[in-house]
């Protein structure tokens, strides 16, 4: 197994689609954070519709541009997803939330670079209303992200006939919804590379880890069951 395991990751690391993949998934959540978060800056009270409306059409921008060459995850929670049930490897899975993570600090660096002193603020950070507790803002975003990568799974079942329309488009909706839902409960992540980039430039790291065990978990109980289904099926 340890034998196959190496050969498996040098196979990887010599396949040259898995360099534009790399690429893919750094341009792609570089375009997320800064788009995404720069809408929540609030040059004029940015609200709710705002927000949610450009980081779901974002995201279904981004994943119609780049999902032929890497899948379009831009989210460590997808690609976690996708491991787990068997569509890619270990290796492209910890290269492709690297390439995620390392977009989503740059792309909050030049955010941060373009954005005056006086409305960097948190940057959209993603941050838990004090009204609620660490334990319940998990619980929201191991929802958010169960419907996001359930959707993600749905839309891109290769077994399906019925779907039809834009997959991408989809997706972003989720992505609108939870947000409507979400951004008063915790910000609404639903993705740890979004809550890191912003968490790295304004060093703002308060329960930051209900971002990457709420999403993780939750897209990883999504991805099971509705491979389990489909296998079912």
């Amino acid at each position: 197994m340890g034998s196959k395991s190496i050969f498996i990751g040098h196979k990887e690391m010599t396949n040259t689609n898995i360099w534009k993949s790399l690429l893919a998934e750094f341009i792609g959540t570089f375009f997320l954070v800064l788009v995404g978060c720069g809408s929540c800056i609030s040059w004029n009270a940015a609200d709710l519709v705002q927000i949610s409306l450009a980081f779901g059409v974002t995201v279904a921008t981004i994943v119609q541009c780049i999902c032929h060459v890497s899948g379009g995850h831009i989210n460590p929670a997808v690609t976690i997803g996708m491991l787990i049930t068997g569509k890619i490897s270990l290796v492209r899975c910890v290269l492709y939330i690297l390439s995620q993570c390392v977009g989503a600090i740059v792309g909050s660096a030049v955010l941060r670079a373009f954005t005056p002193e006086s409305l960097v603020k948190s940057l959209g950070a993603t941050l838990i209303n004090e009204r609620i507790s660490s334990l319940e803002a998990f619980g929201v975003e191991f929802f958010i992200s169960f419907m996001l990568i359930f959707t993600v799974f749905a839309v891109c079942d290769e077994n399906r006939t019925d779907v039809k329309g834009s997959a991408p488009l989809a997706i972003g909706l989720a992505v609108a919804t939870c947000h409507l839902f979400a951004i008063p409960y915790t910000g609404s992540s639903m993705n740890p590379a979004r809550s890191f980039g912003p968490a790295v430039v304004m060093n703002l790291w308060d329960d930051h880890w209900v971002y990457w065990i709420g999403p993780s978990v939750g897209g990883a109980v999504a991805a099971v069951l509705y491979h389990f289904r489909v296998k079912c099926y």
